[in-house]
């Protein structure tokens, strides 16, 4: 039995802020010793690189991106979307924009082109700040503050994942 191809994905501007959460914790999994089959990429906001790549037949996938839901800044989230809502047609455009990143349409687009995704997962944090206009390089305190313990989130959903694989 081989193990389940798994794709982290980090997401994010690092140029504005807290949007750049997924990007850190991404670079940061990268340097740590994974299981065979996970591979970590830093996708920034090429979300047309995101959805081709998960196309790539993974059991699931785990992206990580900040997450405004109106929490205290900080706050980490283990969000499992609805991929059959994606399918919807009424279902918002599922255009990818070349200089920005939104998970969601990279989800839609990977569906309208291969149709199928197995498990898609989102950590996701609460920014503080997304910077001035003129942008933000680096993290707040409060959300550098979290990303190791996002990181050991992420760790922890790879064991659950191979887990239940092997339970299977």
């Amino acid at each position: 039995m081989t193990s389940p191809k798994i794709l982290i994905a980090g997401v994010g501007n690092i140029f504005l802020g807290d949007d750049g959460f997924g990007c850190e914790v991404a670079q940061r999994l990268a340097r740590r010793p994974l299981p065979d089959g996970v591979r970590v990429i830093d996708f920034g906001v090429r979300g047309f690189d995101l959805a081709y790549a998960m196309m790539d037949a993974y059991e699931a996938t785990i992206l990580i991106d900040a997450v405004p839901r109106g929490g205290a800044p900080g706050a980490l989230y283990i969000i499992e979307p609805d991929l059959n809502i994606m399918n919807d047609p009424g279902a918002q455009a599922m255009t990818v924009e070349a200089h920005a990143m939104n998970p969601m349409r990279a989800i839609g687009l990977a569906q309208s082109i291969n149709g199928e995704l197995r498990r898609v997962l989102l950590v996701g944090c609460e920014p503080e700040t997304f910077g001035p206009e003129e942008g933000q390089l680096g993290l707040s305190e409060t959300v550098e503050a979290v990303v190791h313990e996002a990181v050991e989130m992420v760790e922890s959903l790879v064991a659950e994942i191979l887990g239940d694989h092997l339970g299977a």
